[in-house]
């Protein structure tokens, strides 16, 4: 991973504090699954980005609606923002991108780190998908790697890689906010499993580090919240200083080595995530459904005992 890339986030988020545009940021949290949908924007030229979006699967059914993302679009077009970016941290294991409908009613390219290759490849197999499902990324509009720059209207943005809780995990640094997926949670809640296929607790530690080089007046959104115990309120906001400080898994006193420790232990005590199995199957497509077939009909695939 480059240190141009880092330090060009840092000169970033500091230009930004000293008197740069902050972007604007409204969340939308999904409590079924836990996850902050994020939409950022530029004030001055109303340019935008939606982070992370959810489609609404009632799995018993296996209907998809789109209630949560409706509300998206209503504050998108009621503040009369242009969306730009569908951005994705990563291939999320517990719910189903809406990024397609969202590009269908306002636009924007769907954007994931380049590393989705390895991600489709490992799944691709374990679904044994069809000759006909590319794995070459080719469902996004870009593949974005670490150091990629990018804008939102007037405000610059950075990408960095920051793999471990799986291959492809990108955090989104735009002006003085970064967008980390599933790398940190809350500092009372700690960090993200490592045990998916692809994932490393080492190499987390290392992203998460990483991040922590960034300033501490850094605004950090989360894609999740679970409530830690003795919190009543769900919170996806915090800063770099604070999750440096005072994150209950690696604050600045942990060593690597106790972390790989903790994070292995603890991750063979979890269930898979309730949605694993059909949100993969659609997130290594960009948010869309697996191709029909002769009857017309789509279909997600169930294996048996493959995790």
């Amino acid at each position: 991973m480059s240190d141009t890339a880092l330090r060009q986030a840092i000169a970033q988020v500091t230009e930004t504090v000293a008197g740069g545009t902050a972007p604007i940021i409204r969340t939308f949290f999904n409590e079924p699954t836990f996850t902050a949908t994020h939409v950022v924007h530029d004030p001055a030229t109303k340019r935008a980005a939606i982070i992370d979006s959810v489609a609404d699967f009632d799995q018993p059914s296996g209907r998809i609606t789109h209630a949560s993302t409706d509300a998206v679009i209503a504050y998108v077009r009621a503040e009369g923002l242009t969306v730009d970016w569908l951005l994705e941290t990563h291939a999320h294991a517990d719910h189903l991108s809406d990024a397609p409908y969202l590009q269908e009613h306002l636009g924007g390219r769907i954007v994931i780190g380049r590393d989705i290759l390895t991600v489709q490849g490992v799944f691709g197999t374990i679904f044994n998908e069809p000759e006909s499902f590319a794995r070459d990324g080719s469902q996004f509009d870009r593949l974005m790697q670490d150091g990629e720059s990018f804008a939102l209207g007037s405000i610059p943005a950075v990408a960095l890689h920051v793999p471990g809780h799986t291959p492809a995990c990108m955090a989104y640094v735009i002006g003085d906010a970064v967008f980390v997926g599933d790398t940190l949670f809350m500092p009372d809640y700690g960090t993200a499993r490592a045990d998916f296929p692809g994932g490393d607790a080492r190499t987390l530690f290392r992203s998460i580090r990483r991040l922590m080089q960034l300033p501490d007046e850094t605004r950090v959104f989360l894609c999740h919240d679970y409530k830690a115990p003795n919190r009543d309120t769900f919170v996806w906001k915090t800063t770099i200083g604070a999750e440096r400080t005072g994150n209950v898994h690696v604050h600045g006193d942990v060593s690597e080595d106790d972390f790989v420790t903790m994070r292995e232990a603890r991750d063979k005590t979890l269930g898979m995530p309730r949605l694993i199995l059909p949100s993969i199957q659609i997130n290594i497509r960009a948010g869309h459904l697996p191709e029909p077939e002769d009857n017309g009909s789509r279909y997600l695939k169930l294996p048996i005992n493959a995790f």
